[in-house]
């Protein structure tokens, strides 16, 4: 993340508490990453964790999105403007948005070395969706 995200993430958090990310790749904005009070998003078994940002904010991607963007560094931002979407910085005047590059040969290889990351299929979401 970058710091205006990671910053615009806790003012989130200390208003509407523990948060989730979800970018299902579909149109409009919902190709943007979509960020919800935890556990009112109901994650699907092929969703994929790409892991925690912010602390422990846990960012979910749909497996044709991680499919597509799986070559690729991804980083959180925040730019003004408003999305039309349900996402919690909406009323804030501003948008998450993914910024990317493509993986060097070495962080490829580094990440085909670990084990798949997990799926809505095999972990407990309550874990990660739940509230508290």
């Amino acid at each position: 993340m970058t710091p205006a995200a990671e910053a615009m993430v806790d003012q989130l958090a200390r208003r509407h508490g523990p948060l989730m990310f979800h970018q299902s790749g579909g149109c409009c904005d919902g190709s943007s990453p979509m960020c919800y009070p935890r556990g009112e998003f109901r994650v699907g078994g092929a969703d994929v964790l790409l892991g925690r940002v912010a602390g422990d904010t846990p960012f979910w991607m749909s497996a044709s999105q991680y499919a597509y963007w799986s070559h690729t560094h991804l980083t959180v931002d925040v730019v003004p403007g408003r999305g039309s979407g349900f996402s919690l910085e909406a009323p804030e005047g501003v948008r998450f948005l993914l910024r990317s590059r493509l993986m060097t040969d070495e962080e490829v290889e580094r990440m085909e070395a670990e084990p798949p990351l997990p799926t809505g299929n095999t972990v407990d979401t309550k874990d990660t969706e739940a509230a508290g």
